[in-house]
């Protein structure tokens, strides 16, 4: 399956956040935060405003930093992926 993104929504594939505390301790799934930082593999064309399509500003193999609660979790391919709101990207990461 296929995914393309419509309007100003990006496609991430998810970072996996680390297994283990600072201190060593296995953490269970119950504890572990959703990840916020993933790599863009999609994005729609942009978003209309007042009739004039503004562009998106991330691109395809970025790594971006994004709001806690703002994406939508899919599955493509069986894989874990966000779909969410380019307005929900706090930034890219260098």
């Amino acid at each position: 399956m296929s995914f393309k993104p419509l309007g100003d929504r990006v496609l991430v594939n998810p970072l996996a956040k680390e297994e283990m505390s600072k201190g060593g301790i296995v953490l269970p799934d119950t504890v572990k935060e959703k990840p916020q930082e993933g790599k863009v593999i999609a994005v729609g064309v942009g978003k209309f405003d007042d009739g004039t399509l503004v562009p998106m500003e991330v691109k395809v193999g970025q790594t971006v930093m994004f709001s806690k609660y703002g994406p939508t979790e899919i599955k493509v391919d069986g894989e874990e992926m966000y779909v969410l709101s380019e307005s929900d990207i706090l930034g890219v990461i260098e």
